[in-house]
């Protein structure tokens, strides 16, 4: 099933980041417990967040008694990939060279480059 996967505002991608950590599913606590440890947010915002991921397709949420609790519906890797794309389409307009061309230019550190550089040489990505 191919479709469209939309970039995720900032707060909300950060969400979902920590649940992509938790071990499915997760309770709004074990989000939130990750979230500390680099963007710490109010149990509030963090239920609205979930909510909004929820209405976007990105969490599915089952109720335990009282207690919901989330799974991702898409992917990290299904993300990073459309993002991927999305980038490589609109920002480098398909180009390779253009695409390599930013790569080197944003700061990416020699090491790596290599490392890059050895995973297409063998055909390992």
């Amino acid at each position: 099933m191919e479709r469209s996967i939309r970039r995720l505002p900032d707060a909300e991608l950060e969400v979902m980041q920590a649940l992509w950590r938790c071990e499915p599913p997760a309770g709004r606590q074990d989000i939130e417990t990750l979230l500390s440890e680099t963007h710490p947010m109010a149990q509030t915002t963090v239920l609205t967040l979930l909510s909004r991921l929820a209405e976007r397709g990105m969490v599915t949420v089952t109720r335990e008694g009282r207690r919901s609790l989330y799974t991702p519906a898409v992917s990290r890797e299904a993300y990073l990939a459309a993002q991927s794309r999305t980038f490589f389409e609109k920002l480098c307009g398909g180009s390779v060279s253009a695409f390599a061309a930013a790569l080197c230019q944003s700061g990416i550190s020699e090491a790596d480059l290599k490392e890059l550089r050895e995973l297409l040489e063998r055909d390992a990505l």
